[in-house]
């Protein structure tokens, strides 16, 4: 990761990312540590927990968190814990791995629950229970990882477009009451990252039409304008500005990371 993060001078505050064992929340906390941030940690693995939490390499504190984002009382419980016991969360990244993909006329019924409750009311869990300190010491942030498919729906992930979708209307909501309070909450439009998901994704796309992982990969890359898949590490730079004082006044609004894949406006 390169120095320049640094100058978004996170020193003093305290950031909790969820869903940070692997992937792309894991990139984000070290980006926001290298920017000087207090990190938290969160995932539902104990053991893979504290092996991510061993790997980051900063002189920022390190805290883990164990608790499932879809556990309401689990998640209310270890955040209020924290608060009390050890500091305010300044900082919140919403991160929470994707449903399974599957197109709309074959995902059941009962997976768009599931789905909600993982990606929406785990959202709202944890932005409810982090911002109550927020409002205490007049400032925070709070920035929703959501994807490109809530303003170009993907074909085969019907349950994460859909949503999704809502977590973006929700956070626009919530800007828009919390603003008062000198709390932005923005949402950040994912694109095609190199990560477990991606690859588990493409992985079950090449068995459904029989051709090789790697020819998936290729096709997606030539979708995107940059042709190549994002390295996770670039998010660093956005939340870090996102989270820092320079992005006081941008409020409630989306920002695609996508290497221009998206073709509307």
């Amino acid at each position: 990761m390169a120095s320049g993060l640094k100058l978004f001078d996170l020193k003093g505050k305290t950031a909790l990312i969820t869903g940070s064992s692997q992937g792309i929340g894991y990139a984000l906390a070290n980006g926001l540590a290298e920017a000087g941030s207090d990190i938290i940690l969160n995932g539902r693995n104990i053991k893979k927990l504290k092996q991510s939490v061993e790997s980051i390499n900063t002189k920022q504190t390190i805290f883990q968190l164990c608790f499932d984002v879809t556990d309401y009382e689990q998640t209310k419980q270890s955040i209020d814990k924290f608060e009390k016991d050890i500091k305010p969360i300044d900082i919140l990244i919403n991160n929470t791995q994707g449903p399974p993909a599957g197109d709309v006329l074959n995902v059941a019924e009962s997976d768009y629950e599931q789905t909600f409750n993982l990606l929406f009311q785990n959202t709202v869990n944890t932005s409810m229970a982090a911002i109550k300190g927020m409002k205490e010491n007049d400032w925070g942030r709070i920035i929703n990882m959501t994807s490109v498919s809530v303003k170009e729906p993907l074909s085969y992930l019907a349950l994460s477009n859909t949503i999704r979708s809502a977590v973006t209307s929700w956070g626009k909501t919530l800007s828009i009451e919390s603003g008062k309070y000198n709390i932005t909450v923005n949402n950040v439009l994912t694109g095609f990252f190199n990560t477990e998901r991606l690859n588990q994704l493409n992985e079950e796309k090449a068995k459904k039409f029989n051709v090789k992982t790697s020819e998936v990969f290729e096709k997606m890359s030539e979708m995107v304008p940059l042709k190549r898949i994002g390295e996770p590490e670039v998010f660093a730079y956005l939340i870090a500005f996102l989270s820092s004082e320079y992005s006081s006044y941008i409020n409630g609004v989306n920002i695609p990371i996508d290497g221009g894949l998206l073709k509307s406006m």
